[in-house]
């Protein structure tokens, strides 16, 4: 029985790792889109990020 399941597991992982190129097309899509979500992200709350920002610095600062 163990002789079979051991065969089989074999049979069906010996594919993997013999093509280590990856897939480079994915990873690019997914980090072209992380960085479309950053500028996008930073576009619509920058402002409000800077005035927060200064908002807090005046208040620590007392001017």
């Amino acid at each position: 029985m163990w002789n079979r399941l051991w065969k089989r597991w074999r049979a069906r992982t010996s594919g993997f790792g013999e093509d280590e190129r990856g897939d480079v097309p994915g990873w690019v899509l997914v980090t072209l889109m992380t960085a479309g979500l950053v500028v996008a992200i930073w576009a619509l709350a920058g402002p409000a990020l800077a005035n927060l920002f200064e908002q807090a610095i005046s208040r620590v600062s007392g001017f």
